[in-house]
């Protein structure tokens, strides 16, 4: 599955090399579809195994940083993935997943009930959209681009970055030259991983949203 794609990335000596994951499975409070930014939830069993398959299949890919959000999905993912090395994980909080303000945590309904107008609003705009006290993804892009040009500056050797899916999604729209609004094109399941390679002219995109064989 993931095999030819990691080979040909790996085989880009000459270039800054780098590995987006998105954290593993996370524990959600129901099955009702949540707004979940900055709320900080614990991986699920699943999402431990999802990174566990990581760790066993990157073992060839000999890190050089391992970078992660600071929310313990993320935290907890990259030092599964990155067990056993003599590479440190760096928490950053700059790599956090949208603030979402007082809309962290509740039920798609709940929301569209108490702020129906901005509800409203949200799905016309969604790129510039900020919910009461938090960010739009206009934001988190200007927020994510300065960390990614932070990390590849010093950069030297294999990158492991793990961050959420609104992280990566913006991330990737602001490497490949997308339009923001078009962030939710790229798919960025549990414990997906992309392959980027990256020069200062700009990047390519090797692998989108790989991701683990685990039931």
């Amino acid at each position: 599955m993931m095999g030819n794609p990691l080979e040909a990335w790996a085989a880009k000596k000459d270039e800054k090399r780098i590995l987006l994951l998105r954290h593993g499975e996370i524990e959600t409070p129901a099955k009702e579809k949540y707004f979940i930014g900055q709320i900080d939830l614990p991986l699920s069993p699943r999402g431990r195994a999802q990174a566990a398959y990581w760790h066993r299949h990157l073992a060839g890919i000999a890190f050089s940083q391992v970078v992660c959000s600071d929310l313990s999905r993320c935290l907890e993912t990259a030092r599964i993935v990155a067990a056993d090395r003599q590479v440190p994980v760096l928490p950053d909080p700059a790599w956090r997943e949208i603030n979402l303000g007082a809309w962290d945590g509740l039920a798609f309904g709940d929301v569209k009930a108490r702020w129906p107008d901005l509800f409203q609003q949200r799905g016309q705009a969604i790129d510039g959209f900020r919910p009461p006290g938090g960010e739009s993804f206009v934001d988190l892009e200007s927020r994510i681009a300065q960390a990614f040009d932070t990390l590849t500056a010093r950069l030297d050797g294999d990158l492991l970055v793990v961050a959420h899916a609104g992280v990566n999604r913006v991330l990737l729209c602001h490497l490949l030259g997308m339009p923001v609004p078009h962030l939710f094109r790229l798919d960025q399941d549990y414990a997906a991983l992309n392959l980027i390679t990256w020069q200062a002219a700009g990047c390519r995109l090797h692998a989108l949203n790989l991701t683990p064989n685990v039931t």
